[in-house]
Order: C-alpha cells, then structure tokens, then sequence
C-alpha cells in the first residue's frame, strides 16, 4: 500500500500532465491481459500520446483546477487515460483502432480542446483525416488556385504575342 506522501506526489505528477494536456480520453480496461496492454500501450504511444491507469478518487483531486474537471469529476469503475498535447485525431484513430479489435476495451468520455465530448463524437474524431492530410488537402487548394492564375495570366501574354506577331507577319505596323 502506498504512503499518503506518495499519493500526493502522484497526486501533483497527474495534475501538471493535465494542465499541459487539452486531448484526453478516458476508458475502461477491465479484462485486459497483459499481452493486450502492451499493444495498447504500444499503439498509442505511436501515435504520440500517454497512457495511465488512474485511481478515480486520486483522478478528480488532481483535475481541480484543470480543463479535465468536469471530465474526472465521479468517476466510476476501472478507468484509464489516455492523453496527447499534439494530434488528438491521431490518437482517438489509435484506441478506436484498438477497441475494434478488442471489445473489452471501452471509452468512458474524452476532452478534445478543452471541451468534454462523447463515445459518438471520439468515434466521429477517428474518423477524420489527420492533421497533415488536412494540411496536405489546403495546401493543394491554395497551390491549385495560384496555378490558375498564372495560367490564365501567362495566356493573355501568350495571346498579345500571336497577336503581334501576326501583325508583323501581315506588315500591320509601318514604320
């Protein structure tokens, strides 16, 4: 059994991860093997979050003061998080991924930019392309729009230049 002064450090450690942290995901673990752990674990730190199996009561002490409050706030059963500071797409692609192979595994809630969402919108999260797939789609619509214009552009120049040269060739400008 930990000592009090554990819990407390324990108690301060979740505290200034979740103050650093606006993408979490709360789930449930139960009957997980340690087999299935490790592939959880492995599939969500490769997609650049953290994983924590928490106590609730410690979970809501540590979230006072925090985005996560309402969220850790009368946590029932076993709970874990699963947390990001950077693509909260990539990471709710990865448990999604994770739970549909492994049924056991279910989302409580989650908090995606400070705002508390539900298991449809986690779902609807996962669905979305990532962060540089969007990034990678405007880029190409802001290039696709500049690409116009300068062929447009370059047709007008291109038209004055048969324009003129058919006017030389048909001795139009005499000097």
């Amino acid at each position: 059994m930990k000592r009090k002064s554990d819990k407390y450090k324990d108690v301060e450690a979740l505290r200034q991860e979740l103050q650093q942290t606006h993408h979490l995901f709360l789930s449930s673990f139960e009957r997980l093997t340690v087999a299935q752990d490790f592939e959880l674990r492995k599939a969500i730190r490769g997609a650049g979050g953290r994983y924590r199996v928490i106590k609730n009561n410690l979970a809501e002490k540590a979230a006072e003061g925090t985005a996560a409050a309402d969220l850790l706030t009368g946590l029932k059963g076993m709970t874990s998080l699963a947390y990001t500071a950077t693509d909260p797409v990539a990471l709710a692609k990865a448990l999604t991924g994770y739970a549909k192979n492994n049924p056991t595994f279910t989302f409580k809630a989650g908090m995606v930019e400070g705002r508390v969402i539900d298991v449809k919108s986690i779902n609807d999260l996962a669905n979305m392309p990532s962060k540089e797939a969007l990034i990678a789609k405007v880029m190409w619509l802001i290039n696709s729009s500049a690409q116009r214009l300068a062929v447009s552009l370059n047709g007008v120049v291109r038209n004055l230049a048969v324009v003129i040269d058919q006017a030389i060739k048909e001795e139009k400008f005499k000097a």
